[in-house]
């Protein structure tokens, strides 16, 4: 289930933040002890975050949220970013088909409330999990760029295409 934060889900959010695992990709961890000083009661409350939930437990997030147009990859023939598709789940949720169950929902609810509007995706070539994942989801590779210290993937959504696909 996507659903908007809550404060019960303030842990999860530490934890998604805190993990090595789940930031290796990401820029690393961040420390723990800060994380609890600076995450509010209520985390990520802002259009375009999703708690995903199951077994009403929070096992992660999808974001949809404008891509920050001063980063390489572009979407809009006027330079601007787009929308960027974006998603981190806890470990144990890893492997099981939720991460990609939950961005295809939110991809199908981006596509009702902006018909015909890309969206866009950019991870490291390394997070071979994270590139399945795309390709499943039905992103095509746009182009590549050095960023951060390493290769990463730029792909491309568009509702128009998926629904032919």
């Amino acid at each position: 289930m996507l659903r908007a934060s809550e404060a019960r889900d303030r842990a999860a959010f530490v934890e998604l933040f805190a993990s090595p695992e789940v930031r290796a990709y990401l820029g690393g961890a961040h420390p723990r002890d800060e994380l609890e000083r600076v995450v509010p009661e209520v985390p990520g409350r802002r259009p375009g975050l999703f708690v995903v939930e199951l077994d009403n437990a929070m096992i992660g997030t999808v974001t949809l949220e404008e891509r920050d147009a001063e980063r390489p990859g572009r979407l809009r023939p006027d330079g601007g970013g787009g929308t960027e598709l974006g998603y981190m789940f806890l470990p144990e949720a890893w492997g099981s088909g939720y991460a990609a169950e939950a961005c295809s929902a939110a991809l199908d609810w981006f596509a009702d409330a902006l018909p015909g509007e890309p969206v866009a995706l950019c991870t490291q070539v390394a997070n071979a999990p994270s590139m399945r994942l795309a390709l499943k989801l039905g992103f095509t590779e746009v182009t590549r760029f050095e960023e951060f210290g390493a290769e990463q993937w730029f792909g491309v959504w568009s509702p128009v295409a998926a629904d032919q696909g």
